[in-house]
């Protein structure tokens, strides 16, 4: 076990590249086993979960290798209909469940334990059922330990009863190696499931409306390898830009994608945070006094997550971490999970000032002056936004569990060694009852 050790109240500045979209790798590298052709995908983050897609993929029988830093080539040419997908490696991630869709489109049949992933509330694996159903899939088997699908696919038409990102994703693998035209109404639209599409389209599938929540497969019996990079992950875009205002730096983050970044500026100016584009790249001044906007009528600033494109619900967490530092209150909705914000904890110990009003709503009042505590890391985005806060607080702060940061941060510590941050990893001794 490790731990972070990070001396706070320093401004952090400078330039950083992000990673690429982890949410993005990881349905890529499950669509690398619809073929038995080789597929390579590049700018892959190196991070836990990314490991344990990979790990998964090994183990049910297919070749991947790294071949740089951040890219990797997988030929599934050896996955069978035999191969069993690994239940301890499967509960590692929640993504795990996204190899459904290539297995039961290129097998007829898909045997899967049950996913894990962050508890941040009830994630329904309904969304994906659906699809399959409607795709003339059948469920033999349901239980706690296992999950059976079966039958071959035909293409129709899928309605999500709830634009689920990971839903619409096995939809979209599913439909990709099922002939015909399939169409997915009510789909989730978030970067990472165009990225998807995109490599589906080199791979040899017809889609159209990319970017909508209509989308329209015509699929193919035969896919074929491909070459595909990963777009920049907005999510840890959002998660810099507001580590430099909470820290009062200057940061540079480079190489983006200014559409994805909309709403998530429109919602940290309402916290107070300016920022501006150039080029490819976002600039946060530094020295920023934090203001939040009340609404019309002084009535208080809301922040509400929701699908594409909505403010994103992985940067719920973060939002409340800027708003400590915004003069003013903020109400924070999250209305997708209800255990997300049970993290409110960590930040008011401390020395936060948020009132919880419910699972889904937390109002916050700032600024307030943060101070060193001892906490861990619940879940990925949360953990992140303790580590926000304990670069801006007084004295010296420890986050336990970080390999839940590490699950979706790539070097999160050395990365910020280079801003300027005084963090260390360390090894965490078990204390003795």
């Amino acid at each position: 076990m490790e731990k972070f050790v990070i001396d706070g109240g320093e401004p952090l500045s400078g330039s950083v590249v992000p990673a690429g979209n982890k949410n993005a790798a990881l349905p890529c590298l499950a669509a690398s086993a619809l073929t038995a052709d080789e597929v390579v995908v590049r700018n892959v983050p190196r991070i836990r979960d990314v490991q344990a897609m990979v790990d998964l993929l090994e183990h049910l029988g297919a070749t991947v290798e790294w071949r740089g830093e951040h890219e990797v080539a997988i030929c599934a040419a050896g996955i069978t209909e035999d191969s069993l997908v690994d239940p301890r490696l499967s509960a590692r991630i929640r993504a795990s469940f996204l190899l459904a869709g290539p297995l039961l489109a290129r097998f007829g049949r898909a045997d899967m334990p049950p996913p894990g992933g962050d508890v941040i509330g009830r994630r329904r694996l309904d969304p994906h059922l659906d699809a399959f159903r409607a795709l003339g899939a059948r469920v033999e088997r349901h239980d706690s330990s296992n999950l059976v699908l079966a039958g071959r696919l035909r293409a129709g038409e899928v309605f999500m009863d709830e634009p689920s990102v990971m839903g619409t994703e096995n939809a979209l693998l599913a439909a990709a190696l099922t002939p015909g035209e399939t169409s997915i109404f009510n789909a989730a639209c978030e970067p990472h499931v165009v990225d998807l599409a995109r490599m589906l389209v080199k791979m040899g599938a017809d889609i159209r409306g990319i970017g909508s929540n209509v989308l329209h497969i015509t699929g193919t019996d035969i896919l074929g390898g491909t070459t595909h990079d990963i777009g920049p992950d907005h999510i840890e875009i959002g998660s810099f830009m507001a580590m430099a205002g909470m820290s009062g730096g200057e940061i540079r983050i480079k190489d983006t994608e200014p559409d994805d970044l909309r709403m998530i500026r429109l919602v940290f100016r309402r916290i107070g945070l300016e920022t501006r584009i150039d080029g490819a790249d976002v600039l946060v001044p530094g020295g920023q006094k934090l203001v939040v906007e009340r609404d019309l009528g002084e009535h208080t600033s809301k922040v509400q997550d929701g699908p594409w494109p909505a403010f994103p619900a992985d940067l719920t967490s973060i939002a409340v971490a800027l708003a400590t530092q915004s003069e003013g209150e903020v109400l924070v909705h999250e209305w997708m999970f209800e255990s997300r914000l049970f993290f409110c904890d960590k930040l008011i110990s401390m020395g936060a000032n948020i009132f919880i009003a419910d699972p889904h709503r937390a109002l916050v009042h700032g600024p307030r002056r943060l101070r060193a505590a001892r906490v861990e890391s619940p879940d990925i985005r949360a953990g992140m936004a303790v580590l926000l806060a304990a670069l801006c607080a007084e004295g010296t702060t420890e986050i336990g569990n970080i390999r839940q940061i590490d699950r979706g941060y790539e070097r999160i510590d050395e990365r910020l060694r280079e801003l300027g941050a005084s963090i260390e990893r360390v090894a965490e001794h078990p204390v003795a009852a």
